[in-house]
Protein backbone atom coordinates (compact mmCIF):
# COMPACT_ATOMS: atom_id res chain seq x y z
CA UNK A 1 0.00 0.00 0.00
CA UNK A 2 1.05 3.16 -1.24
CA UNK A 3 0.70 4.53 2.52
CA UNK A 4 2.84 2.38 4.18
CA UNK A 5 5.44 3.62 1.33
CA UNK A 6 5.15 7.83 2.30
CA UNK A 7 7.98 7.90 5.18
CA UNK A 8 10.73 5.84 2.56
CA UNK A 9 8.80 8.35 -0.42
CA UNK A 10 9.42 11.78 1.57
CA UNK A 11 12.98 10.62 2.57
CA UNK A 12 13.90 9.71 -0.82
CA UNK A 13 12.53 13.06 -2.16
CA UNK A 14 14.47 15.14 0.37
CA UNK A 15 17.56 13.13 1.77
CA UNK A 16 19.76 12.81 -1.67
CA UNK A 17 18.97 16.11 -2.78
CA UNK A 18 20.06 18.07 0.69
CA UNK A 19 23.27 15.53 1.06
CA UNK A 20 24.32 15.89 -2.87
CA UNK A 21 24.00 19.72 -2.58
CA UNK A 22 26.28 20.26 0.68
CA UNK A 23 28.74 17.56 -0.21
CA UNK A 24 29.47 18.46 -3.38
CA UNK A 25 29.72 22.05 -2.08
CA UNK A 26 32.35 20.66 0.12
CA UNK A 27 34.20 18.65 -2.80
CA UNK A 28 34.51 21.99 -4.89
CA UNK A 29 36.59 23.58 -2.25
CA UNK A 30 38.74 20.42 -1.52
CA UNK A 31 39.40 19.22 -4.90
CA UNK A 32 40.28 23.30 -6.12
CA UNK A 33 42.49 23.30 -2.96
CA UNK A 34 44.06 20.08 -3.96
CA UNK A 35 44.30 21.28 -7.91
CA UNK A 36 42.08 18.30 -8.85
CA UNK A 37 40.84 20.47 -12.11
CA UNK A 38 39.79 19.05 -15.59
CA UNK A 39 39.40 21.65 -18.28
CA UNK A 40 36.27 23.05 -19.66
CA UNK A 41 37.03 22.90 -23.70
CA UNK A 42 33.92 24.66 -24.18
CA UNK A 43 34.76 28.01 -22.87
CA UNK A 44 37.03 30.78 -25.19
CA UNK A 45 38.93 30.74 -22.15
CA UNK A 46 39.32 27.43 -21.36
CA UNK A 47 38.76 26.94 -17.57
CA UNK A 48 39.52 24.90 -14.65
CA UNK A 49 36.85 23.61 -13.30
CA UNK A 50 37.11 21.08 -10.28
CA UNK A 51 36.54 17.02 -11.10
CA UNK A 52 35.59 14.48 -10.13
CA UNK A 53 32.21 15.01 -7.79
CA UNK A 54 31.30 11.35 -7.88
CA UNK A 55 32.06 10.83 -4.31
CA UNK A 56 29.47 13.97 -3.46
CA UNK A 57 26.95 11.82 -5.52
CA UNK A 58 27.56 8.37 -4.30
CA UNK A 59 27.48 9.73 -0.65
CA UNK A 60 23.47 10.91 -1.41
CA UNK A 61 22.52 8.41 -3.79
CA UNK A 62 23.92 4.99 -1.34
CA UNK A 63 23.10 6.83 2.22
CA UNK A 64 19.60 7.07 0.88
CA UNK A 65 19.69 3.40 -0.51
CA UNK A 66 20.83 1.76 2.87
CA UNK A 67 18.03 3.94 4.85
CA UNK A 68 15.52 2.85 2.27
CA UNK A 69 17.07 -0.92 2.57
CA UNK A 70 16.96 -0.55 6.26
CA UNK A 71 13.54 0.36 5.99
CA UNK A 72 11.74 -2.07 3.98
CA UNK A 73 13.88 -5.30 3.58
CA UNK A 74 13.49 -4.88 0.41
CA UNK A 75 16.25 -6.86 -1.60
CA UNK A 76 15.55 -4.91 -5.06
CA UNK A 77 16.72 -1.82 -2.83
CA UNK A 78 19.88 -3.81 -2.16
CA UNK A 79 20.79 -5.41 -5.39
CA UNK A 80 20.10 -1.23 -7.04
CA UNK A 81 22.29 0.06 -4.05
CA UNK A 82 25.31 -2.58 -5.07
CA UNK A 83 24.63 -1.72 -9.06
CA UNK A 84 24.96 2.04 -8.14
CA UNK A 85 28.44 1.34 -6.14
CA UNK A 86 30.07 -0.89 -8.88
CA UNK A 87 29.45 1.74 -11.60
CA UNK A 88 31.36 4.18 -9.04
CA UNK A 89 33.89 1.80 -8.45
CA UNK A 90 34.74 1.63 -12.06
CA UNK A 91 34.34 4.98 -12.17
CA UNK A 92 36.37 6.72 -9.71
CA UNK A 93 39.22 4.17 -10.96
CA UNK A 94 39.17 5.75 -14.81
CA UNK A 95 39.15 9.32 -13.31
CA UNK A 96 42.42 8.44 -10.88
CA UNK A 97 43.85 6.07 -13.29
CA UNK A 98 42.16 6.34 -16.74
CA UNK A 99 40.91 2.95 -18.02
CA UNK A 100 41.40 1.97 -21.64
CA UNK A 101 38.32 2.05 -23.69
CA UNK A 102 36.96 -1.45 -23.64
CA UNK A 103 37.56 -2.31 -20.16
CA UNK A 104 35.30 0.21 -18.59
CA UNK A 105 32.39 -1.57 -20.08
CA UNK A 106 33.80 -5.00 -18.76
CA UNK A 107 34.40 -4.61 -15.68
CA UNK A 108 30.88 -2.55 -15.55
CA UNK A 109 29.46 -6.38 -16.30
CA UNK A 110 29.49 -6.82 -12.26
CA UNK A 111 27.09 -4.46 -11.92
CA UNK A 112 24.04 -7.05 -13.07
CA UNK A 113 25.45 -9.73 -10.57
CA UNK A 114 23.98 -8.45 -8.06
CA UNK A 115 20.52 -8.37 -9.46
CA UNK A 116 21.11 -11.65 -10.84
CA UNK A 117 22.46 -13.58 -7.77
CA UNK A 118 19.21 -11.61 -5.50
CA UNK A 119 16.86 -12.70 -7.71
CA UNK A 120 15.66 -9.12 -7.90
CA UNK A 121 14.57 -9.61 -11.42
CA UNK A 122 11.28 -11.06 -13.94
CA UNK A 123 11.55 -12.78 -16.71
CA UNK A 124 8.86 -11.10 -17.89
CA UNK A 125 9.28 -8.39 -20.63
CA UNK A 126 5.89 -5.82 -20.78
CA UNK A 127 4.59 -4.70 -24.28
CA UNK A 128 2.29 -2.09 -24.36
CA UNK A 129 -0.83 -3.46 -25.47
CA UNK A 130 0.27 -7.01 -26.39
CA UNK A 131 1.08 -7.65 -22.55
CA UNK A 132 4.25 -9.78 -21.04
CA UNK A 133 6.86 -12.11 -23.13
CA UNK A 134 8.65 -14.78 -21.44
CA UNK A 135 12.27 -14.53 -21.78
CA UNK A 136 13.91 -16.57 -19.18
CA UNK A 137 17.62 -16.59 -20.10
CA UNK A 138 18.20 -14.41 -22.80
CA UNK A 139 16.69 -12.02 -19.95
CA UNK A 140 20.09 -13.23 -17.69
CA UNK A 141 22.52 -12.29 -20.39
CA UNK A 142 20.73 -8.92 -21.46
CA UNK A 143 21.06 -7.50 -17.54
CA UNK A 144 24.62 -8.27 -17.94
CA UNK A 145 24.80 -6.59 -20.63
CA UNK A 146 22.16 -3.73 -19.48
CA UNK A 147 24.25 -2.31 -17.10
CA UNK A 148 27.52 -0.85 -19.17
CA UNK A 149 25.02 0.19 -21.77
CA UNK A 150 22.64 2.57 -19.59
CA UNK A 151 26.52 3.06 -17.17
CA UNK A 152 28.26 4.37 -20.79
CA UNK A 153 25.51 5.80 -22.08
CA UNK A 154 24.51 8.11 -19.63
CA UNK A 155 28.48 8.85 -19.19
CA UNK A 156 28.36 9.87 -23.22
CA UNK A 157 25.74 12.58 -22.69
CA UNK A 158 27.93 14.40 -20.19
CA UNK A 159 29.41 16.79 -22.99
CA UNK A 160 28.04 20.24 -21.61
CA UNK A 161 27.39 21.99 -18.61
CA UNK A 162 24.68 20.69 -16.75
CA UNK A 163 23.65 18.45 -19.96
CA UNK A 164 24.12 15.05 -18.07
CA UNK A 165 22.52 15.93 -14.47
CA UNK A 166 19.28 17.05 -16.40
CA UNK A 167 19.27 14.53 -18.68
CA UNK A 168 19.08 12.09 -15.28
CA UNK A 169 16.47 14.18 -13.78
CA UNK A 170 13.71 14.26 -17.29
CA UNK A 171 14.76 10.56 -17.64
CA UNK A 172 14.12 9.61 -13.96
CA UNK A 173 10.38 11.26 -14.11
CA UNK A 174 8.34 8.34 -16.92
CA UNK A 175 10.43 5.56 -14.69
CA UNK A 176 8.83 7.15 -11.58
CA UNK A 177 5.31 7.29 -12.84
CA UNK A 178 5.47 3.79 -14.60
CA UNK A 179 6.42 2.10 -11.32
CA UNK A 180 3.81 4.08 -9.40
CA UNK A 181 1.41 2.95 -11.76
CA UNK A 182 2.69 -0.52 -11.58
CA UNK A 183 2.00 0.17 -7.40
CA UNK A 184 5.58 -1.09 -7.09
CA UNK A 185 5.99 1.91 -4.24
CA UNK A 186 9.28 1.07 -3.24
CA UNK A 187 11.32 1.09 -6.43
CA UNK A 188 9.66 4.27 -6.86
CA UNK A 189 11.33 5.64 -3.99
CA UNK A 190 14.90 4.48 -5.51
CA UNK A 191 14.16 6.25 -8.57
CA UNK A 192 12.94 9.42 -6.80
CA UNK A 193 16.10 8.86 -4.92
CA UNK A 194 17.99 9.13 -8.54
CA UNK A 195 16.17 12.15 -9.74
CA UNK A 196 16.41 13.97 -6.14
CA UNK A 197 20.43 13.38 -6.40
CA UNK A 198 20.57 14.64 -9.84
CA UNK A 199 19.12 17.75 -8.93
CA UNK A 200 20.91 18.19 -5.92
CA UNK A 201 23.89 18.16 -8.05
CA UNK A 202 22.57 19.83 -11.03
CA UNK A 203 22.51 22.42 -8.46
CA UNK A 204 26.16 23.05 -8.85
CA UNK A 205 26.62 21.47 -12.36
CA UNK A 206 24.70 23.90 -14.29
CA UNK A 207 26.04 26.40 -16.99
CA UNK A 208 28.38 27.46 -15.69
CA UNK A 209 29.78 24.28 -13.55
CA UNK A 210 31.66 24.83 -10.74
CA UNK A 211 31.81 20.77 -11.44
CA UNK A 212 32.03 18.24 -12.99
CA UNK A 213 30.85 14.86 -12.77
CA UNK A 214 33.71 12.86 -13.49
CA UNK A 215 33.29 8.95 -15.10
CA UNK A 216 32.72 8.07 -11.09
CA UNK A 217 29.19 10.55 -10.89
CA UNK A 218 28.12 9.65 -14.30
CA UNK A 219 28.67 6.08 -13.93
CA UNK A 220 27.20 5.45 -10.74
CA UNK A 221 23.64 7.66 -12.19
CA UNK A 222 23.96 5.18 -15.32
CA UNK A 223 24.37 2.33 -13.28
CA UNK A 224 21.85 2.96 -10.74
CA UNK A 225 19.23 4.20 -13.72
CA UNK A 226 19.96 0.84 -15.39
CA UNK A 227 19.17 -1.15 -12.39
CA UNK A 228 16.59 0.41 -11.40
CA UNK A 229 14.25 -0.35 -14.88
CA UNK A 230 15.34 -3.97 -14.44
CA UNK A 231 14.58 -4.55 -11.10
CA UNK A 232 11.43 -2.47 -11.72
CA UNK A 233 10.21 -4.27 -14.72
CA UNK A 234 9.73 -1.05 -16.76
CA UNK A 235 12.77 -1.75 -18.87
CA UNK A 236 11.09 -0.52 -22.26
CA UNK A 237 9.92 3.14 -20.42
CA UNK A 238 13.47 3.00 -19.50
CA UNK A 239 14.76 2.61 -23.02
CA UNK A 240 12.70 5.35 -24.48
CA UNK A 241 13.43 7.65 -22.27
CA UNK A 242 16.90 7.56 -22.78
CA UNK A 243 16.39 7.50 -26.21
CA UNK A 244 18.73 10.55 -26.81
CA UNK A 245 21.77 9.32 -25.19
CA UNK A 246 21.57 6.05 -26.72
CA UNK A 247 21.51 8.14 -30.52
CA UNK A 248 24.61 10.05 -29.29
CA UNK A 249 26.32 6.96 -28.65
CA UNK A 250 25.45 4.86 -31.85
CA UNK A 251 26.71 8.00 -33.73
CA UNK A 252 29.77 8.38 -32.22
CA UNK A 253 30.75 4.35 -32.21
CA UNK A 254 29.42 4.62 -35.92
CA UNK A 255 32.38 7.09 -36.51
CA UNK A 256 34.77 6.15 -34.26
CA UNK A 257 34.31 2.18 -34.93
CA UNK A 258 35.63 1.21 -32.04
CA UNK A 259 35.56 1.35 -27.82
CA UNK A 260 38.14 4.25 -27.01
CA UNK A 261 38.58 6.57 -24.08
CA UNK A 262 36.92 10.02 -25.53
CA UNK A 263 40.32 11.59 -23.69
CA UNK A 264 42.16 10.23 -26.96
CA UNK A 265 40.70 11.65 -29.57
CA UNK A 266 42.51 14.00 -31.30
CA UNK A 267 40.09 15.48 -33.09
CA UNK A 268 37.15 17.12 -31.36
CA UNK A 269 34.07 17.07 -32.88
CA UNK A 270 33.00 20.93 -32.19
CA UNK A 271 35.46 24.17 -32.18
CA UNK A 272 34.45 26.58 -29.63
CA UNK A 273 34.94 30.53 -31.36
CA UNK A 274 36.04 33.79 -30.43
CA UNK A 275 32.19 34.57 -28.88
CA UNK A 276 31.83 31.33 -27.31
CA UNK A 277 29.82 29.84 -29.37
CA UNK A 278 30.67 26.26 -30.76
CA UNK A 279 30.53 25.07 -33.97
CA UNK A 280 30.61 21.31 -35.98
CA UNK A 281 34.22 20.64 -36.53
CA UNK A 282 34.50 19.97 -40.16
CA UNK A 283 37.26 17.59 -40.49
CA UNK A 284 35.85 13.94 -40.86
CA UNK A 285 37.73 12.52 -39.35
CA UNK A 286 36.18 14.15 -36.39
CA UNK A 287 33.35 11.78 -34.26
CA UNK A 288 30.15 12.45 -34.78
CA UNK A 289 27.92 13.04 -32.12
CA UNK A 290 24.35 14.29 -31.00
CA UNK A 291 26.17 17.87 -29.94
CA UNK A 292 27.89 18.41 -33.53
CA UNK A 293 24.76 17.44 -35.54
CA UNK A 294 22.69 19.87 -33.27
CA UNK A 295 25.27 22.64 -34.45
CA UNK A 296 25.70 21.25 -37.75
CA UNK A 297 23.62 24.37 -39.54
CA UNK A 298 24.89 27.20 -37.65
CA UNK A 299 26.74 27.90 -34.05
CA UNK A 300 25.32 28.05 -31.08
CA UNK A 301 26.49 28.99 -27.72
CA UNK A 302 26.39 26.36 -25.13
CA UNK A 303 23.51 27.17 -23.13
CA UNK A 304 21.23 26.88 -26.75
CA UNK A 305 22.76 23.33 -26.82
CA UNK A 306 21.63 22.32 -23.73
CA UNK A 307 19.02 23.60 -23.69
CA UNK A 308 17.93 21.45 -27.46
CA UNK A 309 19.25 18.35 -25.76
CA UNK A 310 16.83 19.18 -22.67
CA UNK A 311 13.89 19.46 -25.06
CA UNK A 312 15.25 16.00 -27.08
CA UNK A 313 15.06 15.06 -23.76
CA UNK A 314 11.59 16.00 -23.09
CA UNK A 315 10.39 14.55 -25.55
CA UNK A 316 11.36 11.04 -25.30
CA UNK A 317 10.62 11.05 -21.44
CA UNK A 318 6.72 12.26 -22.41
CA UNK A 319 7.06 8.96 -25.48
CA UNK A 320 7.99 6.90 -22.60
CA UNK A 321 5.26 7.94 -20.28
CA UNK A 322 2.67 7.27 -22.90
CA UNK A 323 4.15 3.90 -22.98
CA UNK A 324 3.59 3.32 -19.60
CA UNK A 325 0.27 4.31 -19.77
CA UNK A 326 -0.44 2.14 -21.97
CA UNK A 327 1.19 -0.81 -20.42
CA UNK A 328 -0.30 -0.53 -17.28
CA UNK A 329 -3.37 1.83 -16.91
CA UNK A 330 -6.29 -0.02 -17.06
CA UNK A 331 -9.11 1.20 -19.46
Amino acid sequence: MIQDSIPAIIISAILPLLITYFSTAYLIKKLTARGWVAMDYHKPDKPNVPRPAGPAIILGLLITLIILYAITRNNGILAISMATLSGFIVGIVDDLRTLSGPLKPLLMIAGGLPIILLGTYSPYFAFPLFGAARISLIYILLILFAIPVTANTVNTIDVLNGAVSGFVILTSIPVIFALLLKQQFVLAASAIVLFSAAIGFFMHHKFPSKIFPGDSGTLAFGAMYGAIVIVGGVELVGVIAILPAIMNSFFYLSSVRRFTEHRKIKIRPTVVLDDGRLVAERDSMAPITLVRLIVADAPMSEKEIVQSIYKLTAFSSLLAIIVAALTWVEL
